[in-house]
């Protein structure tokens, strides 16, 4: 997963709106969105490590993985942060800060997304620390929480519009924002460790290149009494939308 948009308590229909976008080589072997026996998640599963980067529970918990670019990068292997996600969606623990700090070492860095949806903690390996996310529009991408760069602030921006202007809300308009592939300016662009063709093609909130791209887009609502939808497309390396699936939380694990 490499950006979330996070709208909480913006809506007057809808207090919980995500929107994900995971980005990845083509080449990275992937199944869609689905229901997985063992455990009992509904999640999109890597099939090379096994993990996934954003899922749901069968007991309402939520949680998504965002990878954390920082200077110097290292290219040692560790293991794969797609098996936090599981983690974080199987335990009980409502702040799992003293967990995931134990374990952060054994993995590059991360931030961890996770909780019930009218609960969520936002928990930043690079730096060791872990945030209730509060009423508010936030964005989580590859540096720190709320970081503002070009597309996160974008992406905040298209949100908050949205949210306002579509009193019963538009699943059409938010894949809209998540498919937005404007680039940043050169002066604005990051820097991560990434030479400037890749900050360029990178910071886009939609990635298109042969080699690597935005492949899914999540988008997740819940409204007022509760009532939890979600909406899941995927891409070819050409940017087109391949596979369109929508799932209803309260009956998707009958």
């Amino acid at each position: 997963m490499c950006i979330l948009f996070i709208a909480i308590e913006q809506h007057p229909k809808f207090p919980m709106i995500i929107c994900a976008n995971r980005d990845e080589f083509h080449q990275r072997p992937t199944q869609a969105m689905h229901v997985w026996q063992q455990p009992n998640i509904l999640a999109g599963k890597d099939l090379q490590a096994g993990g996934t980067w954003l899922g749901l529970s069968s007991t309402g918990k939520f949680a998504a993985l965002t990878n954390f670019r920082k200077l110097p990068l290292s290219e040692a292997p560790k293991k794969s942060r797609g098996d936090l996600v599981l983690q974080a969606l199987a335990d009980t623990k409502i702040n799992m800060t003293d967990e995931l700090a134990q374990q952060a070492s054994q993995y590059h860095g991360f931030n961890l997304i996770y909780g019930s949806l009218n609960q969520l903690h936002c928990y930043d390996s690079v730096n060791n620390q872990n945030h209730q996310l509060c009423k508010g529009v936030h964005s989580i991408c590859n540096g720190a929480l709320d970081d503002i760069w070009p597309k996160m602030a974008r992406g905040e921006k298209l949100l908050s519009e949205n949210i306002r202007l579509h009193e019963n809300l538009s699943i059409d308009a938010l894949f809209d924002l998540m498919t937005n592939d404007k680039q940043a300016l050169p002066n604005l662009l990051p820097e991560t460790g990434l030479n400037e063709e890749w900050e360029q093609l990178l910071s886009a909130i939609f990635i298109k290149s042969p080699s690597y791209g935005t492949r899914t887009t999540t988008i997740i609502t819940q409204d007022v009494e509760g009532k939890v939808e979600i909406y899941d497309r995927s891409y070819a390396p050409s940017g087109d939308c391949v596979t369109k699936q929508q799932f209803n939380l309260a009956t998707v694990f009958d």
